[in-house]
């Protein structure tokens, strides 16, 4: 892979199948990154091992193959990182940037919540421990009065002050897996990923990404976050909400995915998912996409 060129990427947690909300995310990524004829990568997020399982990543990486979005390059799979996500940890500590954290779940439940339903860290432990928890604690990122700003290049410009409406979070759990705000951040900077284009439901965590990169000196990248397909009762298409998997025919489920992100409707319906992929590309129009978080899905 060369430098100076366009690069995003899909990153998938292998935790199920891919349904119509995957799908909108995946080619909203690919169509962006081809049209400006960059790279397009894909990368397993399975930092969360307990939850991974290896015939999802199989049937993931099927599916988009099924589909016509090609990647470039190797997957990479964040369980095989975990030596740089080690690395990162050590800069901020030798920065004084984390601290060891003993709040159990429990005790969380008594934090303010900010509006997107997160708990917001009171600070508890910055100063110190002063309890015994066998020595499983988690690592926190110190936030200060940090106000992290940046412009979407759908949602507009966004303001987060971290103090107040996050705390400081997590780097990595007490059970030694790393959180998914630094590993993500590292493995985007490993990657050489320009462009990252996602579904808006992670529009909320990117100042999280962005205080990171800065606290350890790499680049931004540019951001694109494409509405979220919701259900009937309001809720974000998911395994957790029983969101289906993409059938075995692709290509009616493309174009209910290319029309939820209004995008030019082809004059005759593409032969295959390779037709389809093809005309997309040439057809992406970043102008036409829909300046919200949040659509309802299709009935397909």
């Amino acid at each position: 892979m060369s430098g100076n060129v366009v690069r995003g990427r899909f990153a998938p947690s292998p935790t199920g199948p891919l349904h119509f909300g995957s799908l909108v995310a995946a080619l909203a990524s690919y169509c962006d990154a081809r049209a400006a004829g960059g790279e397009w990568l894909v990368r397993i997020e399975d930092v969360d091992e307990p939850r991974s399982r290896p015939d999802a990543e199989r049937a993931i990486l099927a599916a988009l193959t099924r589909y016509g979005l090609s990647w470039d390059g190797d997957v990479v799979r964040q369980s095989e990182r975990t030596p740089h996500y080690e690395d990162a940890l050590a800069r901020l500590r030798a920065a004084d940037l984390v601290y060891a954290c003993a709040c159990t779940r429990k005790e969380m439940e008594l934090a303010p919540v900010n509006p997107i339903g997160e708990r917001v860290y009171p600070g508890t432990c910055r100063k110190g421990i002063e309890r015994s928890r066998d020595g499983h604690y988690a690592q926190r990122v110190r936030v200060g009065d940090a106000i992290v700003s940046f412009v979407d290049v759908l949602q507009g410009p966004q303001r987060q002050e971290l103090g107040r409406e996050v705390g400081d979070f997590i780097v990595r759990r007490a059970d030694g897996l790393f959180a998914y705000q630094l590993a993500v951040t590292v493995d985007d900077e490993l990657q050489g990923v320009t462009s990252i284009v996602r579904g808006a439901d992670l529009l909320a965590s990117t100042p999280r990404q962005i205080y990171l990169q800065g606290c350890l000196d790499i680049a931004t990248p540019e951001y694109l976050h494409v509405p979220v397909a919701i259900n009937d009762a309001g809720e974000k298409l998911s395994k957790q909400t029983g969101a289906a998997a993409l059938p075995h025919d692709p290509v009616p489920m493309l174009l209910a995915a290319w029309r939820f992100l209004q995008q030019p409707m082809p004059e005759a319906t593409p032969a295959s998912a390779a037709a389809f992929a093809s005309y997309a590309v040439g057809a992406w129009s970043r102008a036409r996409l829909p300046p919200v978080r949040m659509l309802p899905a299709p009935r397909v």
